[in-house]
């Protein structure tokens, strides 16, 4: 039976670091987390373990590599290492979130830099993207026989494995009402059609045992949002906890009929 992991990138600040804490505590699986070039990553593990209960043992599960989603030399080291902690013929990606974000947002066209739009396009699509490139190699295949979670998990995982990239509201062109934030919007709507071109090769590739689903989280508490916190209806700007615990949930109970 091939033993599930869990991969989560990045992971030192904002969502990816709320949900990373989220999962340490509510499932019992080994976790590979991603930190950024410039994040030593035991300074970054040290963080996502500070004040968590049984800290010695979540520190055994839990493992920090670099990674910049826009470089595939830095994504080739880092599923290597992967690939050694979790070997193929014994593991399987169970559950991947690939969720780089940057906001650069745009009210007219005049305000649109060439350089800050490319940014948003390398780190919001093209780095979902090239995730997807290096890690795919993990997920099982249709002759993989899964091992389930531990029956003692808070959070089971399906009987599946999910890869999640994460979009925004924004990003969808028929929902579009209010104009504005040109790059990226087309950055999260590029991220939109990735996750759904790379589902279809997963029913190929996988059959019944991997979908790919994008998710929109809603405006959460975080630095990508800080200028907007102030002008969020009440009620719709979320906390990083209770936004992973929305996003887990959906990850974790949709069926091979919601792909």
């Amino acid at each position: 039976m091939s033993k599930p992991w869990i991969f989560i990138s990045p992971s030192n600040r904002g969502i990816g670091y709320a949900l990373t804490r989220h999962l340490l505590q509510k499932t019992s699986l080994p976790i590979l987390a991603t930190a950024r070039l410039h994040h030593d990553p035991k300074d970054v593990k040290k963080s996502l373990l500070q004040d968590l209960p049984s800290n010695d043992t979540l520190a055994k599960r839990l493992f920090v590599v670099h990674a910049d989603v826009t470089d595939d030399k830095s994504l080739q080291d880092a599923a290597s290492q992967a690939a050694d902690l979790f070997p193929l013929d014994r593991h399987h990606l169970r559950l991947a979130c690939a969720i780089p974000g940057i906001l650069r947002p745009e009210k007219k066209p005049s305000q649109i830099d060439a350089g800050a739009s490319l940014e948003q396009l390398r780190v919001n699509t093209l780095g979902p993207l090239l995730l997807i490139k290096h890690f795919d190699q993990f997920l099982p295949t249709r002759a993989t026989e899964l091992q389930d979670s531990p029956g003692g998990d808070e959070v089971k995982m399906p009987s599946h494995a999910t890869w999640l990239s994460m979009a925004a509201r924004v990003g969808s062109t028929s929902d579009n009402q209010a104009g504005g934030w040109f790059s990226y919007r087309a950055s999260k709507a590029g991220v939109i059609s990735v996750g759904k071109s790379y589902d279809i090769y997963l029913k190929g590739r996988c059959g019944d045992k991997g979908i790919s689903i994008t998710y929109h989280p809603g405006t959460v508490k975080t630095d990508l949002s800080r200028d907007f916190w102030d002008r969020t209806r009440e009620g719709k700007l979320f906390s990083p906890e209770y936004a992973v615990d929305r996003l887990v949930s959906v990850a974790t109970g949709l069926g091979l009929d919601g792909r």
